[in-house]
């Protein structure tokens, strides 16, 4: 596909044309994947967080949060109860802290999720930018999966969305050490940004082709009143119908280009529209992550407004979930990882 191509795509508000356009990534969807969803019980570990990012509602900066961790005795029963629920895998989230300390938590939590488990679940961090010797010990001690976000491709649009001590350079070489290290490597970008174009969106297409990620997690951006960013946007229902119409093409776009990579249907998408994560799925995503984090801890870890399932229980999320996917005729992979198709291609 040429740039031209996606950005005609990128472009598009006639619904007959959306239609069509979602209609295509999902025959891709179906060709490569078949209609199943891969599921990942997330676990937002930490809102701790020595990043101030414009646009994040735990950023440093917002002394309104009330900070927490979870107990490494709860992660890992947190973990043992989605293994025996039959999810294939978790994501453990967190705020970026570059610590030994931190470094040191997480590897010793991976290992005993590794043995409680037998080496059955799979596990997706996002963590944040580490050093590649630590990136190599999480992934030695159970790690397979890591998220690290890009946020946007376009490096002045990077830097508006950042203070001066945050170096876009630096988190491209994080990505670079996650690949060396063998990681299914994935990032994603915020779509709908104040000052973003649909020249921006190409480029980050183009720049997950480039670094040929296994994994894609993105989603529309949703402003927080207590972020720089936030401030003065009016979320009306025309805003959110925009947002989430820019994310499904996003979605659309990104099967049609990478064809066999995971795509996840995110959170953000259901909070614009009630079934938005079922549109996502709709659109050529393929992963879902439902919220397994205890209900007390939610709330602190807003990274915008309007966030679903805040007082939904780990088994209600399942079973709504469970619902909700039957009823648009796909089915969950319970009890598989979920690898990426593509990083087993890389691998032949």
């Amino acid at each position: 596909m040429t740039d031209l191509e996606l950005k005609e795509l990128l472009s598009l508000t006639d619904p007959a044309a959306l239609r069509e356009l979602y209609d295509r990534a999902y025959r891709v969807k179906l060709q490569y994947i078949g209609p199943r969803v891969s599921i990942r019980g997330l676990i937002e570990v930490s809102n701790i967080c020595a990043k101030n990012c414009f646009y994040c509602g735990i950023r440093r900066g917002n002394h309104l949060v009330k900070r927490y961790r979870i107990d490494a005795d709860e992660i890992v029963e947190t973990a043992v109860w989605a293994y025996e629920q039959k999810f294939g895998s978790i994501v453990m989230q967190s705020g970026e802290i570059e610590s030994p300390e931190f470094a040191a938590f997480i590897e010793s939590v991976l290992k005993r999720i590794s043995a409680a488990t037998g080496g059955g679940l799979g596990v997706t961090l996002s963590c944040g930018e580490q050093s590649p010797e630590v990136y190599e010990r999480w992934r030695n001690a159970g790690a397979t999966r890591y998220l690290l976000r890009i946020e946007a491709s376009n490096p002045e649009l990077y830097r508006r969305l950042h203070p001066a001590d945050h170096d876009f350079n630096a988190r491209l070489e994080c990505l670079r050490s996650l690949r060396k290290l063998d990681y299914q490597v994935g990032s994603g970008v915020m779509i709908g940004l104040p000052g973003q174009t649909v020249d921006d969106l190409v480029h980050d297409l183009r720049f997950f082709e480039e670094f040929d990620l296994d994994m894609i997690g993105m989603g529309p951006y949703i402003p927080h009143a207590d972020t720089p960013l936030g401030h003065g946007i009016e979320v009306t229902e025309e805003y959110r119908r925009r947002q989430l119409e820019a994310g499904l093409r996003m979605i659309a776009c990104t099967r049609l280009l990478l064809r066999d990579v995971n795509i996840a249907s995110t959170t953000a998408l259901q909070a614009l529209g009630d079934d938005g994560r079922e549109l996502g799925l709709l659109a050529g995503g393929n992963v879902v992550m439902p919220n397994i984090t205890e209900t007390g801890y939610r709330k602190g870890y807003q990274l915008y407004e309007g966030k679903p399932s805040l007082e939904e229980s780990s088994a209600e999320s399942r079973d709504n979930l469970s619902r909700r996917i039957a009823s648009i005729g796909e089915t969950i992979r319970w009890a598989e990882p979920g690898d990426s198709l593509h990083y087993a291609a890389r691998h032949r």
